[in-house]
């Protein structure tokens, strides 16, 4: 087609020409650089803004400001994404049999949705070894920025993640699901024999649970430790199992003349049997002998009496270990940690007899 006469050419219409540029404005995303040009600084000058540098002028941030507000601009945050390699994405590993795990994971959610993160939960099957081979393929598939280990991995592969992603082990549980590390911490034996020797105690008990449990180990472990620092010897110790009948035991197979004023059971099973056996000998809980147990399972408070107890806060175990996450992620010193366990004083403790 042949060019038209300069003359027979349509001439354009300002209107039109304004309705296209506004047309423009609304469909098409502004950029950073007409930000800048909006704002009159430089494009680096608005990604300092973006990043909430303080060392900028306060004159300068207000220019960038509204210049934001008036274009209507938003940060790409794929763009962003592919230029720092950044997902903004964390996977969470949990062992096939993953119930128990509930409450650690919404502890996790907790805290990645908080800084921002998105979760994408997978399961394993199989042993430890299993799961270290599955983190290191969520590590290495680029498709996270981090992995958190709920499923126990093998206490040898510690600091041996190659993968490009940050990976933390919560090593809190075994392959059969029995507490370790933080979880099997027995420190609040200690609490509770304070607070019971502040009351007048000084005949102690402690009725464990099963012993290939690290948990109960330690928690054995910090009760002799307290009968020396207190001076409240010697040690009595009935080794048990996770039962009821193993706290009854104890307490019948008891001679008068070693009579206990108060009895630590290993957990809140245990005392439910001490407390019956206390019972069965004519003894009143807590006048005559104080009961202390571990769980704070549901029932517990609402016994007659009330069970003195200590909780475990499998919750604050996830947002302890999706922080440390976080850190090793930014490159932060590692946070300070939240205490997982929690003594509970009720009903079922009080002063020792005359």
């Amino acid at each position: 087609m042949e060019d038209l006469p300069q003359h027979s050419r349509p001439r354009s219409d300002p209107r039109g020409d304004q309705m296209q540029r506004d047309s423009t404005k609304s469909t098409s995303r502004a950029t950073i650089w007409q930000v800048a040009a909006a704002a009159g600084v430089s494009h680096q000058t608005v990604s300092r803004y973006l990043r909430a540098d303080t060392g900028m002028k306060p004159q300068t941030q207000e220019k960038v400001r509204l210049a934001i507000a008036e274009l209507g601009y938003r940060p790409n945050l794929s763009a962003r994404t592919m230029r720092t390699r950044r997902t903004q994405r964390i996977g969470v590993l949990l062992p096939a049999v993953s119930g128990f795990q509930a409450p650690a994971l919404s502890g996790a959610i907790d805290i990645a949705t908080a800084e921002g993160y998105a979760l994408e939960v997978l399961s394993v099957e199989g042993d430890a070894h299993a799961a270290f081979e599955r983190v290191l393929q969520i590590a290495d598939s680029g498709q996270v920025d981090g992995v958190l280990a709920l499923a126990p991995l093998p206490p040898e592969t510690e600091h041996s993640y190659p993968g490009r992603a940050a990976i933390v082990a919560s090593a809190d549980y075994d392959e059969n699901t029995r507490s370790m590390g933080a979880m099997a911490d027995g420190a609040p034996i200690a609490e509770l024999m304070d607070g019971l020797h502040r009351l007048g105690h000084r005949r102690f008990l402690h009725v464990t649970g099963d012993l290939t449990y690290a948990s109960a180990r330690n928690r054995r472990e910090v009760f002799l430790g307290s009968v020396d620092r207190l001076h409240v010897g010697p040690p009595r110790v009935h080794t048990g199992i996770w039962s009821a009948r193993s706290g009854q035991e104890a307490i019948m197979s008891l001679a008068e003349q070693d009579r206990p004023t108060a009895v630590i059971a290993g957990s809140d099973t245990i005392a439910a049997g001490v407390i019956n056996g206390a019972r069965e000998r004519g003894w009143s809980v807590p006048e005559d002998l104080s009961v202390t147990g571990w769980d704070n399972q549901f029932l517990g408070a609402h016994l007659w009496p009330t069970l003195t107890t200590v909780k475990d806060d499998r919750r604050q175990l996830g947002r302890n270990a999706m922080s440390r996450l976080i850190a090793a992620l930014r490159e932060q010193p590692l946070p300070e940690e939240e205490a997982l366990s929690t003594v509970i004083w009720r009903g079922s403790t009080g002063p020792a007899p005359d």
